[in-house]
């Protein structure tokens, strides 16, 4: 898999976004994990695209310089690049449609601890939509 972060994955269509922050909404579901909060749905129709189309966001209330929000927006979008693949680990695999990443975090995360949770975040969301997905897969084993 290439690690690439096209125009085509990229989140911009205000409709899906309104839908991924609706307040109490039932389809989307949330993580949370120190430096993110993450609001990901999937759809179940067949001509879902392969990868997620994703959204990073960084709030001006914490960063008041744009230099720095470009900053923490690169290094996300870079963690996410270099780790996208684990959407696809298992053979059973189904990965969210969309996904938005808030940083929440006040002051600037090194790489390294925005890589970490990344990875965190992707299994966990995998694991999620793979039992939401093929519940009966978990009863087999036991």
């Amino acid at each position: 898999m290439r690690q690439t972060l096209q125009k085509i994955e990229r989140l911009s269509s205000p409709k899906v976004i309104s839908r991924l922050f609706e307040k109490g909404s039932t389809e989307t579901q949330t993580s949370y994990l120190f430096p993110f909060k993450v609001f990901y749905l999937y759809e179940l129709s067949p001509s879902a695209q392969a990868l997620p189309q994703v959204l990073f966001t960084i709030s001006k209330r914490n960063f008041k310089r744009a230099v720095d929000r470009n900053l923490l927006r690169r290094r996300c979008r870079e963690a996410y690049r270099k780790n996208k693949h684990l959407f696809f680990e298992t053979p059973a695999h189904r990965a969210p449609s969309y996904i938005a990443f808030v940083l929440i975090a006040k002051e600037k995360v090194e790489y390294e601890v925005i890589e970490r949770s990344m990875q965190k975040l992707i299994g966990r969301m995998t694991k999620v939509t793979n039992e939401a997905v093929n519940p009966s897969a978990e009863r087999l084993d036991a």
